[in-house]
């Protein structure tokens, strides 16, 4: 059928028109939808059996424009094609760590899936001080297999090019490219920040050696094509329980840098850590969710590391460097020390894309909703100020900041600097 926008009334007769979803949403059962979509880009239903509630589904459409913007800002539907390709490779590489497809139409640009209906966003919980025990070891397993699968460490030359081609992804690429690393350093009339602030993001957008640093991540974002990631691994794009961890919304994916991906993870652990100066009033309370999430991410740097360069050991297939270029006397050592400058490499790009997508919460278009449910300003610049001197020293320091240790070290530092 032509491409229409789907309304909760109109939905359940598009369904029942395709049969992949027959034994997902049987024909004789009564339906319940509810459209849930609150992001930036689309409409999102649930589907749900009134007779048997495990028969539910998940149908997410496109939209031909920014819906956090409207109409006046036109967007391919082209992203469904790109979310329902990777998560069909999230699906074979991470299984059980992203929600399963269960049918596609391009031409309407929808996407079904499973309804993770016992799980929730997991930007919320994170400002209840929920702690999640399987998170690190699942957020760094999902990373490791989606990268290493991905790389020309794993893929043979022709696949990984034709990878490069099948996720060209250039509207979504654009966005990023633009709300990421361009407009938030310089006059542009979408950005948005805290006026108690002024003063210091005019700093930021004057600073030379900080704008010079973030063009040249720009262009590894833009020309780096080391891996397939998300491209938006925030955690509203990660729905947890105390048991489980899956990965949504991968409609930004492309080959890129691979430090992106563990970057969004970690700088949005970090915003969470800022935003409980306000939503944490009590000093020990919020000392001790603090130290959890600093723990988290430094169990996610170092669990990723280990993870990759175990699947690299043990399949050391791709044509970047096959095993037996390394097969000779010492070349087990050179070999290892090669895989320690190329982790070396991707947590280099992490510090400096941290800094950078830290910096563009803080002063561009979008900010998250941890720092944004704060309602008083003043409350809120505290945690906004703590976020961008942070993001500001990961990108001027990314060249000294060695480990991860190192890393949280500044989070440390400016912590102390705080009056909460």
């Amino acid at each position: 059928m032509a491409y229409q926008p789907l309304t909760p009334e109109t939905l359940l007769d598009y369904l029942k028109g395709r049969p992949a979803l027959a034994g997902i949403l049987p024909p004789d059962e009564t339906y319940d939808v509810q459209e849930v979509g609150d992001g930036n880009l689309n409409l999102v239903f649930v589907v749900q059996s009134r007779e048997n509630p495990v028969h539910t589904l998940v149908v997410k459409q496109a939209l031909p424009y920014l819906r956090v913007v409207g109409e006046d800002w036109p967007l391919t539907r082209d992203r469904v094609i790109y979310e329902t390709e990777a998560l069909k490779l999230h699906n074979k590489y991470a299984p059980g760590l992203a929600p399963q497809v269960y049918d596609h139409d391009y031409e309407m640009s929808t996407l079904m899936m499973e309804n993770l209906n016992r799980h929730e966003i997991m930007r919320k919980p994170l400002v209840r001080r929920v702690k999640f025990p399987n998170f690190a070891e699942d957020i760094a397993t999902f990373l490791a297999n989606t990268l290493f699968h991905t790389s020309d460490l794993y893929l043979k030359g022709e696949e990984k090019k034709a990878l490069v081609e099948r996720f060209m992804n250039p509207h979504l690429r654009k966005l990023q490219e633009d709300f990421v690393y361009t407009n938030p350093f310089k006059e542009s009339p979408e950005n948005n920040w805290n006026p108690l602030l002024d003063d210091l993001v005019q700093e930021v957008r004057r600073d030379g050696e900080l704008k010079e640093r973030v063009a040249w991540l720009k262009e590894g974002y833009m020309n780096h094509a080391q891996s397939l990631i998300h491209a938006d691994l925030h955690t509203g794009s990660i729905m947890i329980n105390q048991e489980e961890t899956r990965v949504i919304d991968p409609e930004f994916a492309f080959v890129g840098p691979a430090g992106y991906d563990v970057a969004a993870v970690l700088q949005n652990l970090m915003l969470s850590y800022a935003s409980h100066y306000a939503h944490t009033p009590d000093p020990e309370e919020r000392a001790d969710y603090q130290a959890w999430l600093m723990e988290t991410m430094k169990q996610i740097w170092e669990r990723f590391a280990q993870k990759f360069e175990n699947l690299w050991v043990a399949h050391p297939e791709g044509d970047l460097m096959p095993a037996d270029y390394w097969d000779y006397p010492g070349g087990e050592a050179d070999f290892a020390r090669f895989r320690k400058d190329y982790l070396a490499g991707i947590f280099r790009d992490m510090v400096g894309i941290a800094g950078t997508k830290a910096l563009r919460r803080m002063m561009g278009i979008v900010s998250v909703w941890d720092i944004s449910s704060i309602e008083d300003p003043e409350k809120r610049a505290v945690a906004e100020r703590f976020a961008i001197q942070v993001g500001r020293r990961w990108i001027k320091e990314m060249d000294e900041i060695a480990n991860i240790d190192r890393f949280l070290d500044v989070m440390r530092e400016e912590a102390e600097r705080v009056h909460a």
